[in-house]
């Protein structure tokens, strides 16, 4: 049996409240709202997951072509899509790095590579692969 979505008016009161609940507080919410609460036992990825699914339900979910393209090989993004001016930022042992896409490539620290992972490479000093490093696919690098 599918709950009710919660009311749109206390809706953004729900979500600040949240953010001092226990574990405990947070399955509570979850069960009046959703149903039986998922076996998480991290309140932060309880709080982030519940806080998705209230809104998805109240305000709507993904469309479904947004869907179906998460769920297609291997649920990633193709990095052979990013438009040109594309930007990407990853932060890797306390520093950030900022990566262009341009018509010929990857621009970083004022050069330009054929691929992600030669950019990659050139940051972390080994083989990587540049799309996940740059948390374009499945299993990035933490």
């Amino acid at each position: 049996m599918t709950k009710p979505p919660p009311d749109l008016a206390d809706l953004p009161e729900l979500l600040a409240a949240m953010e001092a609940m226990a574990l405990d507080e947070l399955r509570q919410v979850w069960r009046r709202h959703l149903g039986p609460p998922p076996p998480l036992r991290s309140a932060d990825i309880l709080r982030q997951l519940l806080g998705w699914r209230l809104q998805a339900a109240a305000y709507g979910g993904l469309s479904l072509e947004t869907r179906n393209e998460l769920r297609g090989p291997a649920g990633r993004l193709k990095a052979a899509r990013l438009s040109d001016g594309a930007r990407l930022t990853r932060e890797w042992k306390g520093r950030q790095y900022n990566v262009e896409r341009t018509s010929e490539g990857y621009r970083y620290d004022d050069r330009t590579y054929r691929s992600l992972s030669e950019v990659a490479r050139v940051i972390t000093g080994v083989r990587w692969n540049g799309p996940r490093f740059f948390g374009l696919r499945q299993g990035a690098a933490a």
